[in-house]
């Protein structure tokens, strides 16, 4: 289509408008997308463009020259536009495992959980909300943008996911409160900050293990939700991951028990299965919601992604 376009349109000004869009749009230029993925980009553009009777568009050789200079870096920016128009920025590492972890980058699930909050707002609003296994922080801070909760807790266990999840949070004009839950500190790491008075939501970011959280430690939250991503690929967490929902049921005191969302990609059928399993066993019912329509957000076609509301 793109080339067909060219073909009726030499000029270069579609091409120019493309890359003005894309690498020179000024979000890119100040958060840069990692330097593979630009050069990609640029020289699949340019081979699309060679393919016409377009005339040479100089500027989009020059933009790929300066990108050639650049180095290589562990870490990149990811910006995703929200349907208010809206974007959260993140910064991720280029590598899928970095620092013992695979939770420096944002998955398809966290994605889709994204878009199904945006479409259901009412779900999130003027509530708590206790996100598990937060990551880079992608889900949490688009709900942060278009959903208007309370408070939301954002979670994790892993030192350098924290570390970066703050960041990110400050990178997206929010400012975690102080000494959070557990004593997780937020410091600011020199990003910019560009934080709104009288902020709203009230934003924590807390160290939470699984396995060794009690439940006095989990009565100061009193979630209304509990939300969750890509969190169910490994048979040796979900027993953990289980008795941390029991431990929220039986600590609710007088309140209703929280809503409870996760969203997994089905990597291995069976590590799913056990997980639906094991919940059977303790007795916590779970429903999948149906899919959603939207695609606001860059992901494989067909990502095999599956949402289930626990009732527990």
């Amino acid at each position: 289509e793109l080339e067909q376009n060219l073909r009726t349109a030499p000029d270069s000004a579609l091409l120019r408008d493309i890359l003005h869009q894309t690498i020179l749009h000024p979000l890119c230029v100040k958060y840069p997308p990692s330097t593979t993925y630009r050069r990609c980009f640029l020289t699949e553009l340019i081979k699309k463009h060679e393919s016409t009777a377009a005339e040479p568009l100089d500027e989009l050789y020059d933009t790929l020259a300066d990108v050639l200079k650049d180095e290589e870096s562990t870490q990149c920016y990811k910006n995703y536009f929200l349907p208010t128009g809206d974007c959260v920025t993140l910064s991720e590492s280029t590598a899928m495992v970095s620092g013992g972890t695979t939770g420096l980058i944002t998955w398809d699930a966290a994605l889709h959980l994204a878009e199904w909050a945006v479409g259901n707002p009412e779900v999130f609003s003027d509530r708590t909300v206790l996100e598990l296994g937060s990551g880079i922080g992608f889900t949490g801070i688009a709900i942060c943008k278009t959903c208007q909760p309370k408070t939301y807790v954002f979670s994790d266990c892993h030192p350098r996911v924290l570390r970066q999840l703050a960041e990110n949070i400050q990178l997206n004009g929010f400012v975690p409160e102080p000494g959070a839950t557990w004593g997780i500190q937020t410091e600011p790491q020199g990003q910019e900050v560009e934080a709104k008075n009288c902020q709203k939501p009230k934003l924590v970011v807390a160290e939470l293990d699984w396995g060794s959280v009690t439940e006095k430690q989990l009565e100061g939250l009193q979630p209304d939700i509990v939300i969750a991503a890509d969190v169910v690929y490994d048979p040796e967490i979900i027993l953990a991951l289980i008795g941390l929902l029991q431990k929220l049921s039986s600590c609710r005191a007088d309140r209703a028990a929280p809503e409870v969302f996760f969203a997994s990609t089905i990597r291995n059928p069976d590590t799913f299965q056990l997980f639906q399993v094991e919940l059977d066993k303790v007795g916590i019912r779970w429903q999948i919601i149906p899919a959603h329509s939207n695609n606001n957000f860059l992901y494989d076609v067909q990502p095999n992604v599956t949402i289930l509301q626990l009732f527990i």
